[in-house]
């Protein structure tokens, strides 16, 4: 090859990328809609069981003998009755009597021989015709709405409603008819997996954990975390039990419990959900377990007016001592109260401000909360990537808030009774 038609070959145009660039953003499109598919489709989620009040007593054994494997099938059914009965404290009556009040009879595990039947059973008790002999059996007040976000943590794993796992099966199965605590258990799935991860319960920002109490129409939220340790495949299984609450995670009590093995996970986590439910009313009795006040956005918009005086005569003394250094005011000037001549009339106004992320929301709540005049700001309309809406409680004129976030940096649109900020 000579040296020309070297250089005439290296000189040739390039075939365009153009149409490989744009193939390539099609199959990347393809793939990430495939993948989000993927994500929210399959076999997930796992619909919690329907609560009632009846009075579910569990975990009842019994080994009885009979001439035949259904008499003593039977026998022991009775025999699980009357102990169910006593354990509730139930007063002494005939087993007829006792039966005419028990609604079903549920077989946790069971081994039936010819002529013996062993067996762990549950009783379920009718409440409206076993609670006059029980006295009514006062419960005392419920709690508020409480989201729960059952965790697994497992090889290094942690996984709530991602995929369905045993824990989230006990929770779902459990019947809290009989619980103070409200739970508001969600079936994962869906869109559910999405929103609720265990990514989210380790974020702090109200704004996001306001928008998802919302979904699910609850007040606070319940983390029970259940960390399972498989000595070998098939062998024991350790389980360590944290019971957790709030959007900042806060702890309440631990425990752990251990399984023989594999087909002995349903039963040890069925009794730890039991014996979380028992901590959560604890702490409800304590006074523990109430919704997180800062979840409640809505409340800085009902700031105690005096209050609000006091935040507003604070920030006219820092403005007025920055000017006095800057060198811009007279020391000896009189200082002049805000709004010393203005009626306290406080009017509501409409702001509507991109929000990209939950950072970007927090941060323009607290930009506006600070202009001097605000009573208080809070979201009435919140869209994530998009524009989002606060109502703004200010004593003054549209036009005097409007100046006030244009100090502030804010690029304003001034409309009837609205305005539109950006950066």
């Amino acid at each position: 090859m000579t040296v020309s038609s070297a250089f005439m070959r290296l000189t040739q145009p390039l075939p365009s990328r153009t149409i490989v660039v744009a193939i390539l953003g099609v199959i990347a499109l393809v793939a990430g809609l495939a993948a989000l598919t993927a994500q929210i489709t399959g076999d997930r989620g796992i619909a919690p069981v329907a609560s009632s009040s009846d009075i579910d007593v569990t975990g009842i054994e019994v080994d009885v003998r009979g001439d035949t494997a259904e008499e003593a099938r039977a026998a022991g059914w009775r025999k699980a009755q009357r102990d169910a009965w006593a354990k509730i404290g139930g007063p002494n009556l005939p087993d007829s009597q006792i039966d005419g009040m028990v609604s079903a009879i549920v077989i946790e595990r069971e081994l039936i021989g010819p002529r013996r039947y062993r067996a762990s059973l549950g009783v379920i008790f009718d409440r409206n015709r076993a609670g006059q002999y029980l006295g009514g059996g006062s419960r005392g007040r419920s709690s508020a709405p409480m989201l729960l976000l059952p965790v697994t943590a497992s090889a290094g794993t942690y996984t709530m409603y991602e995929v369905r796992n045993p824990w989230q099966r006990a929770w779902a199965e459990f019947n809290p008819g009989t619980s103070r605590i409200n739970y508001v258990r969600p079936a994962g799935a869906g869109g559910d997996l999405l929103l609720l991860n265990h990514g989210q319960s380790m974020r702090r920002s109200r704004t996001w954990w306001r928008v998802i109490l919302d979904q699910f129409a609850a007040a606070d939220v319940l983390v029970p975390v259940a960390r399972l340790e498989y000595s070998y495949p098939g062998g024991p299984v350790e389980g360590t039990f944290t019971a957790r609450y709030g959007p900042d995670n806060r702890y309440l009590d631990s425990f752990t419990m251990d399984a023989g093995s594999p087909a002995e996970l349903p039963e040890m986590l069925s009794e730890a959900v039991s014996r979380m439910d028992s901590i959560f009313e604890a702490a409800l009795a304590a006074g523990v377990l109430r919704p997180d006040p800062t979840l409640n956005i809505s409340t800085t918009a009902e700031m105690d007016p005096a209050l609000a005086r006091l935040i507003e005569i604070g920030r006219a003394i820092q403005s007025r001592e920055a000017a006095i250094t800057a060198g811009e005011l007279d020391p000896t000037a009189p200082a002049v109260a805000p709004n010393a001549t203005e009626p306290a009339i406080v009017s509501s106004y409409v702001v509507q401000f991109a929000s990209p992320d939950a950072a970007s929301i927090d941060a323009t709540l607290a930009a506006v909360r600070s202009v001097p005049g605000v009573r208080g700001a809070a979201t009435t309309s919140l869209a994530f990537g998009g524009t989002s809406v606060m109502r703004v409680s200010f004593g003054g004129s549209l036009d005097a808030l409007a100046q006030g976030l244009r100090e502030r940096g804010y690029n304003v649109t001034q409309g009837a009774d609205a305005l539109a900020i950006s950066r």
